[in-house]
């Protein structure tokens, strides 16, 4: 196996056209890997730390310039001559010189996008695709893309709690059709919200249609429409993200819910209607990411959909310990860069396998064309993934990705997860 030969950083922007790192690794044998960090717009407390340079002077304090330089001077000559083959010990070297829990002296995204780079390098070492290098073979199934279809946040007319609403077209019979789906769907979701509205939808942050009420169930409502109008009647599920650290008060423990505060038992209940009323595959960070004992209630009363923690696990294998061992989650969303390293969100994806828990790969909001989650999507051969709205580029390219891998390998097949949804 050939070694880092050297290990070079620069300033890119993200999708959000925020400053990020972009590494580049090359190998004694001519091997290269790229990898850049992506930030999300909702980010958990407990996640991997973003160096960021703080002069106002640039980019509004947002470039990485410091984040570059623990690039070049510290973590470089520190991997230079490693085998590229062992992610374990390239990451184990790089979170040793950091020191710290959460990444903060190096930098997260300065380690995060040095991982990426070594695992794409390693690939292009054995020539293959970073998927096959991942699962040792070629892609045999394809996850289910999952479209964040209408975004809630705080709009002038009104605020919606539920940050993500999402569509799945799980009972689509290949990725081609999936991807069909999605965009037709969109589609028509434009026209049933203009009709709702008296006027065209505006586009969210997040690339969505922006919430048209207060109540999420008439905004899931719409979606269901919207796939009933396309014919696809029985053939979609829906899912929810709903961030709700970003909408707690932490000083009387209180969540926002059709426009008052409302206590954990009651967002509880509201989810667990919601998901007798529609076919919910998950509801994601239903509950703020220390509000632990809410999280262990909730996880007793829904019982027709999955629970999932995003900013409660943030890809840390401790943390999704803690929560199967209080029962207070049925999975996790896999997003690599909140941890760190790729092979700390392997480990993470591994615990999770090994305890029949759910994860659903996600890219990020501030995110890249190239997302390393679509790779770790094929290779682990996960069920769900998130993909974000059929529109925008890094969105339309991680669709693109599916359809590429579907043409590239003969036989491969979209992921049956009717053993693992509960509203059957």
């Amino acid at each position: 196996m050939t070694t880092i030969a050297s290990i070079h950083a620069r300033q890119l922007i993200d999708c959000k056209g925020r400053p990020m790192v972009e590494a580049v690794v090359r190998c004694a044998d001519g091997s290269v890997g790229r990898g850049g960090a992506p930030t999300g717009t909702s980010v958990g407390m407990h996640e991997a730390f973003v160096l960021r340079d703080g002069d106002p002077g640039a980019y509004a304090g947002l470039s990485v310039y410091k984040a570059i330089k623990n690039i070049d001077e510290i973590i470089a000559p520190a991997l230079i001559g490693m085998p590229i083959d062992d992610q374990r010990s390239i990451d184990k070297r790089m979170t040793e010189l950091d020191g710290t829990e959460n990444k903060s002296r190096l930098g997260g995204n300065a380690i995060y996008s040095v991982s990426i780079a070594c695992l794409r390098a390693a690939a292009c070492h054995s020539g293959v695709p970073v998927y096959a290098y991942l699962a040792g073979g070629s892609a045999i199934t394809l996850p289910i893309p999952g479209y964040n279809m209408i975004n809630g946040g705080r709009y002038d007319a009104l605020t919606q709690p539920f940050n993500e609403f999402i569509m799945m077209p799980w009972r689509a019979r290949s990725t081609v059709e999936a991807v069909e789906m999605g965009v037709l769907i969109f589609d028509e979701l434009g026209r049933v919200l203009a009709r709702r509205l008296g006027h065209k939808p505006h586009t969210a942050g997040s690339y969505g249609y922006a919430a048209p009420s207060a109540d999420p169930a008439e905004v899931l409502g719409l979606m269901r429409q919207a796939a009933e109008n396309c014919g696809y009647k029985g053939r979609v599920a829906f899912a929810l993200d709903c961030a709700s650290s970003e909408m707690y008060d932490a000083d009387t423990g209180t969540y926002l819910l059709y426009d008052r505060r409302v206590s954990a038992d009651e967002l509880i209940d509201c989810a667990r209607r919601l998901s007798d009323a529609f076919d919910l595959a998950f509801i994601e960070d239903l509950l703020d990411e220390n509000d632990w004992d809410a999280w262990g209630r909730a996880a007793g009363k829904l019982k027709r959909t999955l629970l999932l923690g995003d900013d409660l696990i943030v890809s840390n294998r401790a943390r999704l310990e803690k929560a199967h061992a209080m029962r207070a989650v049925d999975g996790f969303i896999l997003k690599p860069n909140q941890v760190g390293t790729i092979t700390e969100a392997l480990d993470t994806y591994g615990y999770a396998v090994d305890n029949g828990l759910l994860a659903v790969t996600s890219g990020r909001s501030g995110g890249v064309v190239d997302d390393i989650v679509m790779d770790l999507a094929v290779g682990l051969r996960v069920g769900f993934i998130k993909n974000g709205a059929p529109r925008s580029g890094e969105r339309i390219e991680k669709l693109n990705f599916l359809l590429r891998a579907q043409d590239d390998n003969p036989g491969c097949r979209l992921a049956d997860i009717s053993a693992t949804v509960r509203f059957l």
